[in-house]
């Protein structure tokens, strides 16, 4: 399922950053921000609106706030009032800069928010770009379980029944965490990057078949749970065909495309007798290995070659 994230709302900008308020028209926290780029309105202030999106929100700083103050006031107001005109998301003071009488006045007069905050202006810009990368990012919903085992995120997909929660849970009592079931919010953060997680409403909770809802966090404790985790690997679990060939040594390199990202993937068959928690274990530690520079595939195919007195350079 498709589901693209267009908007965050100021409220939650609000509480997640602790932002004090200078002015809030009404219903102003409920409107949208739908642009992840950031403002420092320098040149704006300075007359030039060639290149203005109303959409960002603007971060006042030291010296914005300085080279307002040092104008007469005609000209202060009339900058102001040109800014303020444009009718930009919302405004932010930040590195402890309070709005002048005139900004605020002008900010009442247009209904534009206007906030103001203690933190330093690189940190709290750097800050709110990563929040509004996630928030805004482009989002799909897949149907699956997605754990962290020994630091890598995995996100375990295959037909309903086959097994999943009930290989989720056996991953969690050998001390493993659990993100999601059911349906995981996948968010591309950045080119190279796939965020999963969990829908507000089932965060936590895992369905098991014969038993019903069970609620991870209150029954293994907190250090069982986790909210976020990048996509590292992708293992598709699906029923055992007698005949169907399988890969055994893992020399070639498999990939799931999800949102132009590709992502390391593996098929893994499902019979009984099979302990899927530990071959999710081992397939998380080879995966880690292998981000570390060892393949032990083609480790064991170079030795192989050798035997045979082939070099292993050449048939590469």
């Amino acid at each position: 399922m498709d589901n693209v994230n267009t908007r965050v709302n100021l409220k939650r900008i609000i509480e997640e950053f602790k932002l004090e308020t200078a002015f809030l028209p009404d219903g102003g926290e409920d409107v949208n921000v739908i642009s992840m780029e950031i403002n420092r309105p320098g040149l704006h202030l300075a007359g030039f609106y060639e290149e203005f999106d109303a959409n960002r929100v603007q971060v006042i700083g030291n010296a914005e706030a300085f080279y307002i103050a040092e104008l007469d006031d005609e000209t202060m107001r009339a900058r102001l009032a040109a800014f303020f005109s444009r009718h930009p998301v919302a405004v932010v003071y930040s590195h402890g800069n309070r709005p002048s009488d005139a900004a605020l006045e002008l900010a009442e007069y247009f209904n534009v928010p206007v906030f103001f905050t203690a933190a330093n202006t690189s940190e709290f810009l750097a800050a709110l770009i990563a929040f509004l990368n996630v928030q805004l990012a482009p989002q799909i919903t897949r149907h699956g379980v997605f754990v962290e085992v020994y630091g890598e995120g995995v996100l375990i997909l295959g037909d309903s029944g086959v097994g999943k929660s009930e290989t989720a849970i056996e991953l969690i009592k050998r001390g493993h965490r659990f993100i999601a079931d059911d349906a995981v919010e996948l968010r591309k953060v950045s080119a190279k990057t796939i965020v999963g997680s969990a829908p507000e409403l089932i965060k936590y909770y895992i369905e098991l078949r014969g038993i019903g809802i069970v609620d991870v966090r209150r029954i293994f404790g907190m250090g069982s749970v986790k909210a976020t985790e990048k996509v590292d690997l992708i293992i598709n679990l699906e029923p055992w065909e007698d005949g169907k060939m399988y890969d055994r040594f893992g020399l070639e390199s498999e990939y799931t495309e999800i949102m132009g990202i590709k992502i390391p993937s593996l098929v893994v068959p499902v019979k009984p007798g099979r302990n899927l928690a530990v071959i999710i274990e081992i397939a998380a530690m080879n995966h880690r290995q292998k981000k570390m520079g060892y393949n032990t595939a083609e480790e064991f195919n170079r030795k192989l070659l050798k035997m045979n007195g082939l070099d292993p350079d050449e048939a590469e």
